[in-house]
């Protein structure tokens, strides 16, 4: 009998430490979610530059109190504050759920790409300053974005007020392509602001972005190449791959055809193809051809033979896939210039 009480008592003291613990657990996870949601510790330029840079910085310097919660969510859950890159793969604070089977996983994410309704796509997603602004000289390469806001899964650095998209994307590659030598200028103005202050819906998004090409054109006359960066809708098991045990988000190639010169861009999307598919076999989805009713068709391909529209990843791909195929990218690009100069 004696033997069988001490045991209970073994037993629940046992239980007493585990109900213990998950409260504290609780108590500094709640607490740090609600800090970081009422001061946003690191803006989306903020973060584009210790993405580029060195892929770690430490963004609690001005918050010292979160450095014991910081040191309980290492401890449980393997979770570094202090370092974005190891938040990227972490369930805890994701924005929607995730659904883990045993072959694959499927993330269920909100997101409104819905330009009609500009107010709603602003809740998800964002415009994004040049995080590292400069005098550029005889740049080559334009990348923009006729649809800036097309928004990446937040997942857990939306308590951070981070939203990545595409303008974030065009970003990144610019600082990957400037370090390869490539002069690359990104288009960096508000394109929402531009159709909102004209009236204008989604549907004129491409003459937006047509006017300031030409612009661009007409005060960069060394520009040779022009890159139109959008995010596809498609899920993840379509979008994403895994190339030597890292994940990317997929490449899928563009090219509209109600215009007469349309072979010329569609040539140069291949040989771009052929370059990843060469290199990062089954990073592309290849390309594919745009004509008919109720599609766009031309993408402004029109103004350049070596103008093309690539979707990088979909909807429910993360930042850190899309920063992973931003290198690759960035190198092929590098590669197609250096091999036609």
């Amino acid at each position: 009998m004696g033997k069988k009480i001490k045991l209970k008592k073994k037993k629940k003291r046992k239980f007493k430490k585990i109900v213990f613990m998950i409260i504290i657990y609780l108590s500094f996870s709640y607490t740090f979610y609600y800090m970081v949601k009422d001061n946003k510790m690191v803006t989306n330029e903020e973060f584009i530059n210790i993405l580029v840079s060195s892929g770690n910085a430490n963004i609690l310097n001005k918050y010292k109190a979160t450095s014991v919660i910081n040191g309980t969510m290492k401890f449980f859950l393997n979770i570094d504050f202090t370092n974005p890159i190891s938040i990227f793969n972490a369930s805890v604070l994701r924005y929607g759920y995730v659904n883990k089977t045993k072959d694959k996983e499927t993330i269920s994410i909100s997101y409104n790409d819905d330009y009609s309704d500009m107010n709603e796509l602003k809740k998800v997603s964002d415009y994004i300053r040049d995080p590292n602004p400069r005098e550029i000289n005889n740049p080559v390469l334009y990348l923009y974005n006729s649809h800036q806001l097309e928004n990446y899964n937040s997942g857990e650095l939306n308590i951070y007020g981070i939203t990545p998209n595409v303008l974030m994307l065009s970003y990144i590659i610019r600082e990957k392509l400037d370090k390869l030598g490539v002069s690359t200028v990104v288009e960096d103005a508000n394109m929402s602001s531009i159709l909102e202050k004209n009236k204008w819906d989604y549907s004129y998004s491409y003459k937006v972005s047509r006017e300031l090409m030409l612009s661009k054109m007409k005060k960069y006359s060394s520009l040779k190449y022009y890159i139109d960066i959008h995010r596809d809708s498609v899920n993840r098991d379509i979008s994403t791959v895994k190339i030597d045990n890292k994940d990317y988000a997929k490449i899928l190639f563009v090219v509209g055809q109600d215009y007469s010169t349309w072979q010329n861009n569609y040539n140069f999307a291949v040989r771009l193809n052929n370059i990843i598919d060469n290199n990062y076999k089954g990073l592309s989805r290849g390309i594919i051809k745009k004509t008919g009713i109720n599609v766009n068709g031309v993408y402004n391909q029109d103004v350049s033979y070596n103008c093309i529209l690539i979707e990088v990843g979909g909807y429910q791909n993360t930042i850190d896939e899309v920063y992973n195929t931003a290198g690759i990218l960035a190198d092929v690009l590098n590669k197609y210039i250096v091999e036609n100069k």
